[in-house]
């Protein structure tokens, strides 16, 4: 039983019972006890809630840029003359932008402050969904994509961090709630792109660029936090934290706490190729799954509807699935769970692609659920926030980089066998490794014990 406690209850024992300090004010002014003033105080909790409604709006935004292509894949290949192998290149793109541009974000977040990489990442998302459609050729679609992928990029690897620095007693919470609302944009986009474009006339050009309109309103929220680049708040900082008084010995020597070596960390790996080969699932699966049903005699609407259906089972698992996480000693039979869904729905794809069409859909869609679980485990396997910050951005970039070549090969796969079997078998046979590999990250470990051995 003890097993099971839940870790953000164990986190929330360790806070102290005095008032937390207003942090600007100076040191010997801070007595112990002392409650904050009330204007001070209410500032505190009107951030707070702009920080959650900043991170559901971002959230939102990190997908639509690719789902609603994968949704409309068919018309943008006809209308710019692409082949088989370049739609391929096109819908590895994403993984490539992430593994380039994340790796840059926690240096960006320490020059500028994490809000203010965030707000300039959704300016990003908006102006590059807003220039793709109308750029007239494939390379200018390829340059706008990547300038908005480039945002979501930053975001994906800020978003941990944000949530272990604003909410270090609630990271399964509110973990759960970015995931959600992560979901909930990606099937939104799968589902609404295809009805929305022939409510703007038909052109796949609309369909696309209306999407910039949702991250222009995300941009909004994070604006008056862009000034913030300090540490955590001092009423939501971690309990160890707090408790470190001016002028000790272990407060002076917080600041210059060395960087870990992430790559020593063998928990570090492990996650990085979990979360690289559910990459690689969920980009073959939001680039090529409509057109698996298309080519299996499914319509346009319907192959849309059932990218979302996979997309929006994220919905409400997403923030079951980081709850149960952090109160479980190990997640690895989560891992395998999801795992097993993933088997059974390509082996559907396989046999009865269009049959059994709805049911492969949802077992996807669960499986694809890996990537919540897979962001919950970032933030448990490192106990501080620059910890989480390092972790964050070895896994991602490391992890897209690990995804990059597996929608291209599937295009390619696709194009020479002219079907979909090997490329099905390609997607089955990666699934192993994943389950291993998560199941090896969900350890009841963190990164810095192994960094520093």
């Amino acid at each position: 039983m003890m097993g099971l406690m839940p870790r953000e209850e164990t986190t929330r024992t360790t806070t102290p019972t005095t008032e937390p300090q207003d942090p600007a004010a100076p040191a010997a002014s801070r007595v112990p006890g002392t409650p904050p003033e009330p204007g001070k105080a209410s500032t505190r909790a009107w951030t707070t809630r702009l920080v959650m409604v900043g991170i559901v709006l971002a959230a939102v935004n990190l997908r639509p840029a690719i789902t609603s292509l994968g949704a409309l894949l068919e018309e943008v290949r006809d209308g710019l003359g692409m082949s088989g192998s370049v739609a391929g290149l096109l819908t590895s793109v994403p993984p490539l932008c992430f593994a380039v541009f994340g790796v840059m974000a926690p240096r960006l977040a320490r020059r500028f402050g994490p809000a203010a990489v965030v707000c300039a990442g959704m300016a990003a998302i908006a102006a590059g969904l807003l220039i793709r459609p109308y750029a007239g050729n494939t390379a200018g679609f390829l340059g706008a994509s990547a300038l908005a992928l480039m945002g979501i990029a930053v975001s994906n690897v800020l978003m941990p961090v944000i949530v272990k620095r604003w909410f270090p007693d609630r990271v399964g919470s509110m973990t759960g709630l970015y995931s959600m609302a992560l979901a909930l944009g990606t099937a939104s986009a799968a589902a609404v792109t295809v009805p929305l474009t022939g409510a703007l006339g038909g052109g796949w050009q609309p369909g696309l660029a209306v999407w910039a309109a949702l991250a222009a309103v995300a941009v909004l929220p994070w604006l008056p936090l862009v000034r913030d680049r300090g540490s955590a708040p001092a009423d939501r900082a971690p309990a160890e934290q707090r408790s470190v008084r001016p002028g000790t010995a272990r407060a002076e020597q917080a600041p210059q706490t060395p960087a870990l070596r992430i790559t020593r960390s063998r928990t570090a790996w492990a996650l990085a190729a979990f979360f690289g080969l559910q990459a690689t699932a969920a980009y073959i699966t939001m680039g090529w799954m409509a057109q698996i049903f298309r080519d299996a005699g499914v319509s346009a609407g319907t192959a849309g509807l059932l990218l979302a259906v996979t997309m929006v089972m994220g919905v409400p698992l997403a923030f079951v699935i980081p709850r149960l996480a952090t109160r479980l000693p190990h997640q690895g039979p989560i891992v395998v769970v999801l795992g097993v869904c993933g088997l059974a729905g390509y082996a559907g794809l396989y046999l009865a692609p269009a049959a059994g069409a709805w049911a492969w859909a949802l077992l996807l869609g669960v499986s694809n659920c890996a990537f919540p679980l897979a962001l919950t485990m970032v933030g448990m396997r490192a106990r501080t926030g620059p910890g989480v910050a390092q972790l964050s951005a070895f896994a991602q970039s490391t992890g897209y980089l690990i995804s990059i070549p597996g929608p291209l090969l599937v295009g390619v796969l696709y194009q020479s066998s002219g079907g979909w079997g090997v490329p099905i078998a390609l997607m089955t046979g990666l699934m192993i490794p994943q389950m291993v590999v998560g199941w090896l990250a969900g350890r009841d470990r963190t990164v810095e014990e192994e960094a520093t051995r």
